[in-house]
């Protein structure tokens, strides 16, 4: 059974794009987050490397037949660190040297060709190139992670996207921040990560991302494990009141115990006597079953025991 990254990551491959624009967004995210940038003979080209096959065959598909690139395909070669396939593919000509330029990745001054970190405005300028360029970093340095269903785990809600520089990821979290997503930001050996831990923020995503069917099966875990909390704590609470029913109980008889030992139970007021006999026919009675049997309040019941408790205390026994 897939996982819940690659669910969403098959899922954003299913989206159509309508222009050029949002697919140069997309494939600049996807490069930033997946690929290393290689030279050859004065061209730029990039290297890929993705664990979703469906995701290399996606931008395969687009770099040949939406760019016109001639792709290098290494094959499916098994990660021993990871314990999954990696899918491989390069370029390197005069083409993907136009297209890294066109992408914002590469740039050109007077002093020749350098790496640009930064996202260029131009590439996101309109909203539906931003949506693209925010699937587009999924698809290449994305993961989600959810608590398992139906066992107990303490892995919480996590998602998140490495970028290979602090610049472009700081620039990804302002792209986030244009659909009220607010992820925090962190280094992580020579990556930065762009990541969130809320499962509300986690399903804003989901939807800007129009993965609707990873966004039901979210609601689905959310709406269980709401569920299974909830039990869990009105169990708790049930627990945790009878502990302190158990504690009150033994109290009280412990005090009725040094009364009957000393002046006797007979010495107590009537209403008193006939708290310290509720109490000693049922020891594990709560005090609202006591206050019920003897038709008083509880808030009464209470000050009677208070009472008892004194008087024990007054014989210097408790």
């Amino acid at each position: 059974m897939q996982n819940f990254t690659e669910e969403i990551k098959n899922e954003i491959t299913q989206n159509s794009l309508k222009d050029r624009g949002m697919r140069l967004a997309m494939l600049s995210a996807f490069i930033r987050t997946s690929g290393s940038i290689v030279s050859k003979e004065g061209y730029f080209g990039f290297e890929i490397v993705t664990e979703n096959e469906r995701t290399a065959e996606f931008f395969i598909d687009m770099l040949e037949n939406d760019f016109g690139l001639a792709i290098f395909v290494d094959g499916a070669k098994f990660d021993i660190l990871s314990g999954k396939d990696k899918f491989a593919f390069k370029c390197i000509s005069d083409k993907s040297d136009a297209l890294l330029k066109e992408l914002g990745i590469v740039g050109e001054d007077k002093d020749g060709k350098f790496l640009a970190f930064g996202i260029a405005e131009l590439l996101i300028s309109k909203q539906n190139n931003k949506l693209a360029y925010i699937e587009g970093a999924f698809l290449g340095g994305g993961s989600c992670t959810l608590p398992e269903e139906g066992t107990y785990s303490r892995t919480g809600y996590h998602f998140e996207i490495v970028f290979s520089n602090k610049i472009t990821a700081t620039d990804f979290c302002d792209i986030l921040c244009d659909f009220e997503i607010l992820a925090k930001l962190v280094s992580r050996k020579d990556s930065a990560v762009v990541y969130v831990k809320s499962k509300e923020v986690i399903s804003d995503i989901l939807s800007v991302m129009s993965c609707e069917k990873s966004l039901e099966r979210l609601n689905k875990i959310v709406e269980h494990k709401d569920k299974q909390n909830n039990a869990n704590r009105v169990n708790n609470c049930s627990i945790s009141n009878i502990d302190k029913t158990v504690t009150a109980s033994v109290k009280q008889v412990r005090a009725l115990e040094i009364i009957a030992q000393t002046v006797g139970l007979q010495s107590l007021e009537k209403p008193l006597f006939d708290v310290a006999e509720c109490r000693l026919a049922d020891k594990n009675a709560s005090m609202q079953e006591l206050a019920g049997r003897l038709s008083i309040s509880k808030s009464c019941l209470n000050h009677r025991i208070r009472k008892i408790i004194e008087i024990a205390q007054s014989l210097g026994r408790d």
